[in-house]
């Protein structure tokens, strides 16, 4: 027995606290304190139910996490205290009989709170107020039968409330594990919900489920980014984490048009990772003009890192096209890296959504270029992309350039000899763009 505990019952014999009791006197104290224990603890043993109706009571107005869940089961509450005080009541008479049973229960309640969401300090409080509520009734009955045997109680208390202290522990470990459980087992769901949605494969029936799970508007506003390492580059460490800087980026706060407090949910596939983009206004709204370019601007990518961006659509049930059409931004992405808006490269987009015809028509509109000793005809090439960036100025391409402007109508003429196209005629510039953007994009 600790020490505090032997210096009372010194102080009730007036004896000094410094004087130890005889050996066999504390034995026949603690004999007569057990005594008495089991004496007033069978009593409540046989009027348990009025004991657990003022647990019951008690927990409802003293303990507000309690509240619903005794609005909403009462009985339910009820037979769980009655459970645990009928164990936990029979362990201070038959411990050996009682302590795995009581162990069992204590447990069973820190699992079943953390799944309902009530908070761990009000499942502790609720044994503590428990536990005192057992030992005054144990002091009250000791006290109706015999007044001077209270005393003997003092013997006792450190063993009661290291009982309770006990269980409390039991219970908080078996919530926390619980706990971790059951984030686990959320944060599985969250993935597998975030990736049928980018799959397209979610169910219309689960969309509403989702939204819920997500914390996400059914029938939002939604754009799907889609980030990769260049070809060659240096992987990321961890494939199941998106880049750090691109997820900051993208958070709630930085400046972006995203929806307030609308975090992106990422989610990693084999060859890239994909962040859901929630955007303002509602369906069919077309928002803020450059919405989409603004959070490209944002995104602080490391080097040798290509991110696309898809088109914005309407409502959870069309992630799936949202996350194609990112896939497609991404391929568009120079292999050096860079982030693409599919709205602002839609040619680009045609080009590579369909590979094989991309290479065709690059090799039948710049196929007699390849006849030309290489340096030659990467100069006309050159020239030919910077006459079109400059929307057709011979001027502004010369200066891009660092040549006279002749120059560049020069090589544009030697261009059109060749190949037989006339870049004055509308449909010839349009394929010279397109072969040209499969040229850089597809290689070859």
């Amino acid at each position: 027995m600790p020490q505090v505990v032997r210096s009372r019952i010194a102080v009730l014999h007036g004896a000094h606290p410094a004087t130890p009791l005889p050996r066999s006197f504390r034995s026949l104290a603690d004999r007569a304190a057990v005594e008495v224990l089991h004496r007033a603890a069978r009593v409540l043993v046989a009027s348990l139910p009025v004991l657990t109706d003022r647990l019951v009571e008690a927990l409802y107005e003293q303990e507000p996490g309690y509240r619903a869940a005794i609005d909403s089961d009462r009985a339910e509450v009820w037979q769980e205290v009655h459970h645990s005080l009928r164990h936990n009541v029979g362990s201070l008479i038959q411990p050996r009989e009682f302590r795995d049973a009581a162990h069992r229960t204590s447990r069973w309640i820190g699992e079943i709170r953390a799944g309902q969401g009530v908070p761990l300090d009000a499942v502790l409080h609720a044994f503590r107020m428990g536990g005192a509520m057992v030992w005054q009734d144990l002091v009250d009955e000791t006290a109706r039968r015999d007044p001077d045997d209270v005393r003997l109680l003092v013997h006792v208390a450190a063993d009661v409330w290291n009982f309770v202290d006990e269980h409390c522990g039991i219970v908080a470990d078996a919530y926390r594990q619980a706990e971790r459980r059951l984030s686990w087992r959320r944060e599985n769901q969250q993935r597998l919900m975030v990736a049928a949605l980018l799959d397209g494969t979610a169910r219309i029936a689960d969309l509403c489920e989702a939204a819920a799970m997500l914390g996400l508007p059914e029938q939002g506003r939604y754009a799907v980014l889609a980030v990769a390492s260049a070809p060659g580059g240096p992987q990321q460490q961890d494939p199941a984490r998106p880049p750090l800087n691109l997820a900051a980026a993208l958070s709630p706060g930085e400046g972006l048009s995203t929806a307030p407090g609308a975090a992106p949910l990422w989610h990693t596939g084999p060859d890239a990772a994909f962040a859901i983009l929630r955007l303002t206004g509602g369906p069919g709204d077309p928002g803020e003009p450059g919405e989409l370019h603004a959070i490209a601007d944002a995104l602080d990518a490391p080097a040798g890192t290509r991110a696309g961006i898809g088109s914005a659509v309407d409502g959870l049930a069309a992630l799936g096209d949202a996350r194609r059409l990112a896939e497609t931004a991404l391929r568009a992405c120079p292999a050096s890296g860079g982030t693409v808006v599919l709205d602002e490269h839609l040619p680009d987009a045609l080009v590579v959504s369909s590979p094989a015809l991309g290479s065709a028509l690059a090799d039948r509109v710049l196929g007699p270029l390849d006849r030309l000793d290489p340096s030659d005809r990467d100069v006309i090439l050159e020239t030919l992309t910077a006459w079109l960036d400059a929307d057709g100025s011979a001027q502004r391409a010369g200066a891009r350039l660092y040549c006279h402007r002749n120059t560049v109508l020069n090589r544009l003429r030697r261009f059109e000899q060749l190949t037989g196209r006339c870049l004055t005629r509308p449909r010839d510039a349009v394929e010279v763009s397109l072969a040209l953007a499969a040229r850089r994009l597809l290689g070859g």
